[in-house]
């Protein structure tokens, strides 16, 4: 199975005893919004898992690590087996697509990271299920905690000292907002702009209006001319998964740099680009 899934399989497979449905709706503006949605209305039978309680480890003082640090596999796997979610398990992470359709694919990437192959995102999310004028729930029905077994890919992931020493011919490619790549904005890192070196796709830009994503000839057309070994990042390696996902559609692989442009500023005198690069 694809990486995606959309309402009419969900609808069908909604009471599969192997599916496992996450809900991820988060709001970094507002931490406690992704739970409150879930408490008002969630899809029959889904957990709930946070983003910066359960899905990522607590932030260094110093910011090394970026804003959503990698969690210990161990930790995660526990998490997981307490949500009822084991290695045999399909699991369909959902999130609030347009704006916040960063989450599931985040999950999606970690799950994978972490060895777990059977695992989609809902194609639009929440707000395609309510399109379809499908049933909400207020009532959290978890299912019983079972055992999770790790078998992470350390290889997918790569750090500032890779990223700042990487090979000839490796593409980096920044996944945040063009006014953000710029140096224009910045609203969530002390310092402002790129990489050196790094090209932007604007992760916002994998997804219809509708929140959907893209065909893959859409995607193939983002990234057509980036050839070689890909490495993604954005502010702290959460929506960079979305491009990894869409990257995913066209049968290219590519590695995250988790710890992203919170983690690279953290550290004082690393080069920063400002423009279009």
């Amino acid at each position: 199975m694809g990486p995606l899934v959309d309402v009419d399989w969900l609808r069908r497979h909604l009471h599969d005893p192997e599916l496992r449905l996450v809900d991820c709706r988060f709001s970094l503006q507002d931490p406690q919004a992704g739970r409150q949605a879930f408490l008002a209305g969630h899809i029959p039978g889904a957990v709930f898992l946070d983003l910066e309680q359960d899905l990522c480890a607590p932030m260094r003082p110093d910011r090394k690590g970026g804003r959503h640090p990698l969690p210990d596999p161990e930790a995660l796997a526990t998490t997981l087996g307490q949500a009822g979610i084991g290695n045999a398990h399909h699991v369909v992470a959902y999130d609030a697509p347009p704006e916040g359709g960063m989450f599931a694919p985040y999950l999606w990437w970690l799950l994978r990271w972490l060895g777990h192959e059977r695992v989609s995102v809902l194609d639009g999310g929440i707000t395609a299920w309510k399109a379809a004028g499908l049933p909400l729930s207020r009532r959290p029905t978890p299912p019983p905690p079972t055992l999770f077994t790790p078998k992470p890919h350390p290889e997918w992931v790569v750090d500032a000292e890779f990223v700042a020493h990487r090979p000839e011919g490796t593409v980096l490619v920044d996944s945040r907002a063009p006014e953000r790549y710029r140096g224009e904005a910045e609203p969530l890192d002390p310092v402002a702009g790129h990489i050196p070196g790094a090209v932007n796709r604007y992760w916002q830009e994998a997804l219809e209006p509708s929140g959907r994503f893209k065909p893959a000839e859409a995607q193939a057309d983002r990234f057509a001319g980036l050839e070689g070994e890909l490495v993604v990042y954005c502010g702290s390696g959460i929506s960079a998964a979305v491009n990894v996902l869409a990257l995913q559609l066209i049968g290219k692989p590519a590695r995250l740099y988790k710890g992203s442009w919170s983690d690279w500023v953290s550290v004082p005198g690393r080069p920063v680009a400002q423009g279009e690069g």
